[in-house]
């Protein structure tokens, strides 16, 4: 049977698995379109591609298996490269596929040529230029098994137009199967975790989404997740940095002694340091009270944040917000720089996406997009700040075209605050500038789009707005309340 390449592609990503891409159109990748409808692929068509790439990124987190994102080639593909960067601080599955100039037009000044593998290739796993047109579908399976084995993170494929429209035999059916991972620990781990007295697992984005609480069930070690770019002064995890300097065996488990563990200078003098992909044990090797400890000093939160009752400050802000995620399938989703972390340390909910390691910030209403296109039934609810709304804010629009009814709450404190907080800490209130925003009313920007939309500008306003956001959830509605907060630092402990 002969195929087009856009057809063997498609073909082969729903082969592997794929339910849905995350995609913005372009004069490149039309034929894969086309093919799409025959493949039974569901295109989520966003309005930016960086979009497109954060919705891959979320579905990865979330489902353990790749997102696809496909974007045009030249500008468009540059657009994508950017959120690449979170994805691989985050050890996020996904897959982007560029289309590209035609190979027999390269070098020749083709239309939006540009040597886009090369471009990516930093800022992902891997990144390569399709070749031919049969080798397509070995290419997306490559491109699954890189983005799933070992650290998963993000893979890059650029397919010219003449490889989507060349036609060829049909291909034989490649293997998706990512290589099996070996989770032997060396003898000298496991004795010296056993001697410890008060040992710690570390684990990496990847490992925390994968297994922790199993592990830390089974071993009795605590087991601590680490995912936020504040690192040991993680908001979401209290006094971590005191226990850090308490601990005498640490396990680095898929996870880097960096910039999150001051290089190694987060642990005390004498602390035995050891490192590991993968650890399964199925022996306890920690008895004891240490766990409970641990456990304490990460749940601390100052009893002063109790006395915050009625006025705009983040902590208020959570406190109501907290309430809509008492269900089992609830999605926690944050973004952003001070309010962001405020949502960190007082939001719980089963699940959460944040944007992670990178620091970046913009992902949160693409990342809600997605994981609530996950688990359609979930209660997904999206915390950031407003200049991270501003990022992607057209999303709201893919929101109400696909019926992805989450919620967005943004904290405005009319300003890019985290920056704001550094100058003043580092220049003083008299230098501190350029870091104004206005009080938008953001809620009537997604009312325009068709969203439900609302602007609170007072705390006590803010129960009722939020009973009717999660109304309009329930009848298929997207819903964003914009709420106007203090303007106060980040959390600290």
């Amino acid at each position: 049977m002969k195929l087009r390449g856009a057809d063997i592609l498609a073909r082969a990503l729903a082969a592997a698995g794929t339910r849905h891409v995350f995609t913005l159109s372009g004069n490149h990748v039309m034929p894969v379109f086309d093919a799409a409808l025959d493949a039974k692929l569901s295109l989520i068509h966003v309005r930016h591609e960086a979009a497109a790439v954060h919705m891959a990124d979320a579905w990865g987190r979330l489902t353990g298996t790749p997102g696809v994102a496909l974007v045009t080639g030249g500008p468009g593909h540059a657009n994508a490269v950017s959120a690449l960067y979170t994805a691989l601080a985050a050890e996020s599955p996904l897959i982007l596929i560029s289309g590209h100039a035609p190979l027999d037009e390269l070098g020749k000044g083709a239309f939006q040529e540009m040597r886009q593998a090369d471009i990516a290739a930093p800022l992902a796993k891997a990144s390569w230029t399709a070749q031919s047109t049969q080798g397509l579908a070995a290419d997306v399976a490559r491109a699954w098994r890189e983005a799933s084995s070992g650290r998963p993170g993000p893979v890059h494929l650029s397919v010219p137009n003449d490889v989507l429209d060349a036609v060829t035999d049909e291909p034989r059916a490649p293997d998706f199967r990512a290589a099996p991972e070996s989770s032997e620990i060396s003898r000298e781990i496991l004795e010296a975790l056993r001697a410890a007295k008060r040992p710690l697992i570390l684990a990496g984005p990847a490992r925390m989404r994968n297994g922790a609480r199993a592990l830390e069930e089974a071993t009795g070690i605590p087991v601590i997740g680490m995912e936020s770019p504040r690192g040991v002064n993680d908001p979401s995890l209290g006094r971590l940095a005191d226990v850090l300097k308490q601990a005498d065996v640490v396990l680095l488990l898929g996870k880097r002694a960096d910039f999150t563990l001051k290089f190694g200078k987060a642990f005390a003098d004498g602390c035995r340091v050891l490192s590991a992909a993968a650890f399964t044990a199925d022996a306890r090797l920690c008895e004891g009270g240490w766990r409970d400890e641990v456990r304490s000093a990460l749940g601390y939160r100052p009893p002063a944040w109790q006395e915050i009752q009625s006025r705009n400050h983040p902590v208020a802000v959570c406190r109501e917000v907290q309430r809509l995620l008492e269900r089992p399938d609830a999605i926690l989703v944050s973004d952003g720089g001070e309010f962001g972390q405020w949502a960190q340390a007082c939001l719980s909910a089963p699940r959460r996406v944040i944007n992670g390691p990178a620091g970046s910030i913009g992902a949160a209403l693409p990342f809600a997009a997605a994981a609530q296109l996950a688990y359609p039934q979930a209660r997904v609810v999206a915390m950031l700040g407003d200049g991270t709304f501003g990022f992607h804010m057209s999303e709201i629009d893919t929101a109400v075209r696909y019926g992805l009814n989450y919620l967005a709450v943004i904290g405005n404190d009319a300003a890019w605050n985290a920056e704001y907080q550094i100058q003043l800490r580092a220049y003083g209130a008299a230098r501190a500038h350029g870091c104004e925003l206005l009080p938008t009313r953001y809620g009537a920007v997604a009312a325009a789009m068709g969203a439900h939309g609302e602007d609170v500008p007072s705390f006590g306003e803010l129960p009722s707005a939020l009973a009717r956001a999660a109304a309009a959830l329930e009848n298929g509605r997207p819903a964003c309340v914009n709420v106007l907060i203090e303007r106060v630092a980040a959390p600290k402990y």
